[in-house]
């Protein structure tokens, strides 16, 4: 799993109030913060120095830490973080979005593959192939892979079929039906709302009343 950090950068300091030097230097030094899951965190300082912070037991691998035992400015520099909502909390990772890149916050346990709330499938959204350009409406998001789920007119698994094979076998499956079904007098037929099985990282979601 590929994880993200903040970007490296100061922070504003508060008008309102005087901070105590550890304060003030975690948050106008330029530093990185980067979860790693259990509740640690990789802090990369402004001297370019990378130290281990444990956020729930308050410690740090930092000299200032180690020698003083106080509370150093890479703990609260994760504090902060966390509270601006620039790093994960506890129990979270950041990860980059699969379609746009954008960090987004999910449980560390969780499966990728991960998407921002702009690029999630859900039924009823419009989606194109990235094979063929088609447009196509999800009609259900699966939790199975593509490599559990067999198409039996192919008598192989979704991950195993011809044009899937640069995807990634191990991704969920998605269901969808092509906007065009035929329509007859007394509304859609059935028969023609056959459900394709694609993998999730075929599909690309886009808006409805997007033509290109």
């Amino acid at each position: 799993m590929i994880t993200t950090a903040s970007p490296k950068t100061s922070l504003p300091v508060p008008t309102d109030r005087r901070l105590e030097e550890r304060s003030l230097r975690a948050r106008t030094e330029a530093m990185s913060v980067l979860a790693l899951g259990d509740g640690l965190y990789e802090v990369e300082s402004e001297s370019g120095h990378t130290y281990l912070v444990d956020l729930e037991a308050g410690r740090c691998t930092c000299p200032d830490h180690v020698f003083r035992n106080v509370r150093c400015k890479h703990v609260r520099r994760v504090a902060i973080e966390i509270t601006a909502g620039r790093a994960p909390p506890l129990g979270q990772i950041a990860v980059a979005c699969t379609d746009c890149g954008d960090s987004i916050f999910v449980d560390e346990d969780a499966a990728g593959p991960f998407y921002c709330e702009r690029h999630r499938l859900y039924p009823g959204v419009t989606v194109r192939d990235r094979e063929t350009g088609d447009r196509l409406t999800v009609v259900d998001v699966s939790d199975l892979r593509a490599d559990a789920v067999r198409i039996p007119d192919a008598n192989a698994t979704v991950s195993e079929y011809g044009t899937n094979e640069r995807y990634d076998p191990d991704v969920p499956v998605v269901g969808a039906v092509y906007p065009h079904a035929t329509v007859a007098q007394n509304g859609v037929v059935p028969s023609s709302l056959k459900v394709y099985v694609f993998p999730r990282t075929r599909l690309e979601r886009v808006r409805a009343d997007d033509r290109n």
